[in-house]
């Protein structure tokens, strides 16, 4: 079976098509990022894993099957030129090496990398997570996931993979087939008040009101009030808009962990050298607060020190 080196990546990292496969390799035997850690770190919301460890989620018109193996990860049952965009995906060009090392002058960031080095910031569809993150409101991931997977199959295409033929997956829907909805055609999602949110979010979206790639490059408080304009977005689903889907690494998504964790270790900010990087510390602090015992004090514990507990 023929082998074709793919696009290089930074720090050592190889990625290579064999057959229907793509191996992402990293170094010194281990794999070059964590499909558990990045696709359960609350970034996203349509992966998940199946009894034989293969996680399965869809990447634009992609259904996707990937495992680490060793020191690889692994995707399989790939068309000729899938592959370009699941690299660009899971930001493939990007030296996390030498942004966890920058990450590291901190000894409080030192033991959040520490706890799940593997993380790497999704370039997600703008679209699909600014839809997403309007659905994860005052929401638990688990529900979000439920109502993710319930919007796409009622809107979205149906894919299937040469090597899970039972299963089938569908594509997000476009912000111009969400806008031809109404509220009762949605009633079978359950997304309740949000419902009507993500309704003006796709109709402003596919009448060009709101241009996802313009808000892109626009100066951070414009593009954050832009975001803000649309029916029940606020600053926090903004943001997570940005960073998630608009590549905005300077954003970091403020919610009730971030608030807590925030408040207790950078309670001045981030350190000014991170800047440009904020987004990715925050990523590596919320998993790392969220999971790890003892990361953070009680709230018990805060308030009876004095500490004001986070709204």
């Amino acid at each position: 079976m023929s082998t074709e080196l793919l696009l290089p990546s930074p720090a050592g990292l190889t990625a290579r098509r064999q057959g229907d496969r793509l191996l992402l390799t990293g170094e010194g035997g281990e794999p070059p990022f964590s499909l558990e850690g990045t696709l359960q770190c609350g970034q996203c919301f349509g992966w998940w894993q199946d009894g034989e460890g293969w996680w399965q989620g869809v990447v634009g018109n992609t259904f996707c099957r990937a495992r680490e193996e060793g020191d690889a990860v692994v995707f399989t049952g790939l068309r000729p030129g899938e592959e370009g965009a699941i690299l660009s995906y899971f930001d493939w060009e990007q030296d996390y090496r030498a942004a966890r090392e920058l990450l590291c002058r901190n000894p409080v960031l030192r033991r959040a990398v520490a706890f799940a080095p593997g993380i790497r910031l999704l370039r997600q569809d703008p679209w699909e997570a600014l839809c997403s993150f309007i659905l994860s409101q005052n929401n638990n991931i688990p529900r979000i996931q439920k109502i993710v997977r319930a919007l796409t199959a009622l809107l979205g295409q149906p894919l299937t993979h040469p090597d899970a033929p039972r299963t089938v997956l569908h594509t997000f829907p476009t912000a111009e087939r969400l806008a031809r909805c109404t509220l009762e055609e949605l009633a079978p999602i359950r997304a309740g008040f949000r419902a009507k949110y993500i309704l003006d979010a796709a109709r402003q979206v596919a009448t060009g009101r709101l241009d996802l790639e313009a808000v892109a490059a626009l100066p951070l408080e414009e593009a954050r009030a832009a975001l803000c304009q649309i029916r029940g977005v606020g600053p926090k689903v903004a943001d997570c808009a940005l960073l998630y889907g608009l590549g905005r690494w300077e954003v970091v998504p403020m919610d009730v962990w971030m608030k807590r964790a925030m408040a207790q270790l950078f309670p001045k900010g981030f350190p000014r050298y991170l800047r440009g990087y904020e987004g990715l510390a925050q990523q590596f602090l919320f998993h790392y607060c969220r999971l790890c015992p003892g990361a953070l004090k009680s709230r018990a514990a805060g308030r009876a020190a004095g500490e004001t507990a986070p709204v």
